[in-house]
């Protein structure tokens, strides 16, 4: 996360967006950085029956698109607001005037990067699995690893049962079957609808 001062000073402005809007579509051109100051966002794809594939959620002080300012491509997927948000936004040169100007950040980014590159490895594995169960066990298990305390049902998943879906390409009703039988062999716990892994 860059510092909403050194944000500022490299010339990055607020722009407040309503949930459900689009901030940027797949094929649009990268033009900005965006950093979340407050909010939620999805980064997700349509298939072509119109069912939709979530590949990230991101919360309060991530960036998002930032790869892609580095190479001349494309946006593979679409950014969608999920709630009122306010983000950052800085334009592209300033942004790599920025990263030129402070080799810590740089570094900052290429931890980002890293680890996103590990979430979509371990999600594209993840899809290669047939049952129900190690799908959402590997997104739960990499939900959790973020979180210091590692016991039984310490850590509360903040997903809904759909986001769960499109994260791992199930349809919902097989999430919500799977969920049941997850907390029937003590996998998870549910209290009043949240569920704890």
């Amino acid at each position: 996360m860059i510092t909403e001062n050194l944000l500022i000073s490299f010339g990055a402005k607020i722009k407040n967006y309503k949930a459900e809007d689009i901030i940027f579509r797949e094929e649009d051109s990268p033009m900005y950085y965006f950093q979340i100051e407050k909010g939620k966002v999805k980064l997700n794809n349509y298939m072509e029956d119109g069912k939709e594939f979530i590949q990230n959620i991101l919360s309060d002080g991530h960036s998002f698109g930032e790869s892609l300012l580095f190479v001349d491509r494309p946006y593979p997927m679409n950014a969608i607001a999920m709630e009122d948000s306010s983000i950052f936004i800085m334009p592209r040169q300033n942004f790599l005037k920025l990263i030129r100007d402070n080799p810590e950040i740089s570094l900052n980014i290429y931890q980002c990067l890293a680890e996103r590159m590990y979430y979509k490895y371990i999600m594209l594995y993840n899809l290669s699995f047939q049952n129900p169960v190690s799908r959402l066990k590997l997104l739960m298990d990499y939900l959790k690893s973020y979180h210091d305390d590692k016991k039984p049902y310490s850590f509360q998943i903040p997903l809904t049962r759909q986001q769960l879906a499109s994260l791992t390409g199930l349809r919902v009703e097989t999430v919500i079957r799977t969920i049941k039988q997850m907390e029937k062999n003590q996998i998870l716990k549910i209290e009043r609808g949240k569920i704890y892994y």
